[in-house]
């Protein structure tokens, strides 16, 4: 597992060093982490929902 970590690492640093070296690399790679922060936030707020509507829906009592 730390092996796959390990090279997962070095490519992110090998491609992060790559969109650098490019003569727009730094609005592209700005771009692309905002998009990245907001799609995480996005999902974990979503999740948070469905836990806070399915533990609603849970505690209804139809009988």
């Amino acid at each position: 597992m730390s092996a796959l970590i390990s090279y997962l690492a070095a490519e992110l640093r090998d491609r992060w060093q790559t969109v650098r070296d490019t003569k727009d690399g730094g609005y592209s790679t700005e771009a692309v982490l905002v998009t990245a922060l907001l799609v995480t936030l996005a999902i974990v707020v979503i999740g948070i929902i469905a836990v806070k509507v399915a533990g609603k829906a849970n505690s209804i009592n139809l009988g």
